[in-house]
């Protein structure tokens, strides 16, 4: 009976210590990560913020509105910030720095940009990801967008304006969405496009949720911000 009885203490002991090690892992991701993931997102934004400022030329007059397909930004460094994505559906003065790339450690910092598809403004597929759950979740409810939102994307010098039309979950496997035209293979791109992607269900893998739209308007950032963020915080 005495080894029944160590036996079964033995058994309570380890069943609560993994209980805490479970519990532990839970705050971690739920928690931890977030905070982690905030705190590099909040840094990313200042330094590219304090780039720009510092490689920006003398003040001069406001040019004409940049026309519907503008020059894109030059190509930048892989897990560097380029731009930042301002989403108003989301909350007033939501606005993610975009990264080059979409490694874990690239979307611990913010939203990160398919390095195999196009930069703001040009034709063809500019594609981003970002996460749904944990390590910041920037997409958290992405699901709330609605056909004719806008979704703006700032560089140094031009806001893109990007009007959303569509959206559809696929399976993981799909990465046709990432197509110069999305899940057309084999056709060219005539306008620039943007496609957002995060996970689908939010706390599961299981499928994508994709967000499709088109460049609607250019104009630089000498001429004020675009009007989908009048009022919004940008």
């Amino acid at each position: 009976m005495h080894g029944l009885r160590t036996a079964i203490r033995g058994t309570g002991e380890g069943m609560i210590t993994l209980g805490l090690v479970l519990l532990l892992f839970c705050v971690y991701q739920l928690v931890w990560t977030n905070v982690e993931a905030n705190a590099a997102t909040a840094a990313t934004g200042d330094d590219l913020r304090e780039a720009w400022v510092a490689t920006s030329p003398e003040p001069a007059p406001a040019p004409a509105p940049a026309p519907a397909s503008a020059p894109a930004p030059a190509p930048v460094t892989p897990s560097n910030a380029f731009a930042f994505i301002h989403i108003p559906r989301l909350a007033p003065g939501f606005v993610k720095p975009v990264v080059e790339g979409v490694t874990p450690a690239d979307l611990a910092k913010g939203v990160g940009h398919y390095p195999t598809s196009v930069m703001p403004g040009v034709v063809g597929n500019f594609a981003v990801a970002g996460h749904r759950a944990t390590n910041g979740e920037p997409f958290r409810e992405l699901d709330k967008l609605r056909a004719g939102d806008a979704v703006v994307i700032e560089t140094a010098d031009t806001w893109y304006t990007y009007t959303m039309s569509r959206s559809e979950i696929v399976k993981p496997t799909q990465t046709d969405v990432l197509l110069p035209v999305p899940r057309s293979p084999g056709v060219s791109a005539t306008e620039p496009l943007i496609t957002l992607t995060t996970c689908n269900p939010r706390w599961a893998s299981t499928e994508r949720l994709i967000w499709y739209g088109a460049l609607s308007g250019t104009q630089p950032k000498t001429a004020g911000p675009p009007p989908a963020l009048a009022g919004a915080g940008a």
